[in-house]
């Protein structure tokens, strides 16, 4: 059965279902220079419409790139911090269009006192 959102798979095989921050962190920090060195996360669909991916860097650090065709967002950056990178993405993934998830209403809370 395949991710009910969107999937995270490594160039090595590794692949997590609908990955947690802690789990993009734990991809993030396996990756290395040889033989393991890109992790892609993207909706579990024939054509997706975004995906995010994070690279090694030759130089150090990571190369994160965002692309959402649907909003016309292309986004290139580096990053050195695989805990910003984890916590980013997340923040970036929640804000994606999912079919079948529940929309999140915010409610405001009023104190009268």
């Amino acid at each position: 059965m395949g991710a009910q959102y969107y999937g995270a798979g490594s160039e090595n095989g590794d692949r997590i279902d609908d990955p947690s921050e802690d789990a993009l962190y734990m991809m993030i920090s396996d990756l290395n220079d040889s033989d393991n060195t890109f992790v892609v996360v993207q909706p579990d669909e024939d054509d997706p419409v975004w995906f995010a991916s994070v690279a090694v860097l030759d130089e150090g650090g990571y190369k994160i790139v965002r692309r959402d065709t649907t909003r016309n967002e292309h986004e290139v950056t580096t990053a050195t911090g695989i805990n910003d990178i984890a916590r980013d993405l997340t923040m970036w993934l929640a804000a994606r269009h999912l079919p079948g998830r529940p929309t999140r209403q915010v409610s405001e809370f009023y104190n009268t006192a």
